[in-house]
């Protein structure tokens, strides 16, 4: 999934070094504001010092996100992850039509029928067909 945003927050980052393989980790959040009538926040994490600094998120900065979302269960209590696999700046984010995908469509014509309960009647293919069913 992606979204495009302005970045208007940048947490700090947190680390450690990990119990089973004895190997540093790290990990930052930022937070995007997504256009609209009723403009939406996203707060999303990068993992990996490398990756960190490969983004280089800046505060203002118009980016579009594509991320992966999983939840964890902890102590009983269920909490989502959204966690950023690559960050598109510029024309590249800009060239990507579901950038925005919760825009609401609100001049988009209905397609013929669609609004119609009931599909239309087929007229029957005529004496000796050997389709007799009813439907």
């Amino acid at each position: 999934m992606e979204l495009t945003g302005k970045v208007i927050a940048i947490l700090e980052a947190r680390g450690g070094v990990s119990a089973r393989t004895g190997n540093s980790w790290m990990t930052q959040e930022y937070v995007i504001e997504v256009p609209g009538q009723y403009p939406r926040k996203m707060v999303f994490n990068i993992f990996g010092e490398d990756r960190i600094k490969q983004f280089n998120i800046q505060l203002n900065e118009e980016i579009t996100v594509q991320f992966d979302i999983d939840a964890r269960e902890y102590n009983g209590r269920w909490f989502n992850d959204v966690r950023a696999y690559n960050i598109l700046r510029g024309q590249a984010a800009q060239s990507i039509p579901a950038a925005a995908p919760f825009a609401p469509q609100q001049n988009a014509a209905p397609a013929a029928g669609a609004n119609a309960p009931f599909p239309p009647t087929q007229e029957p293919a005529g004496e000796g067909s050997a389709d007799d069913l009813p439907f």
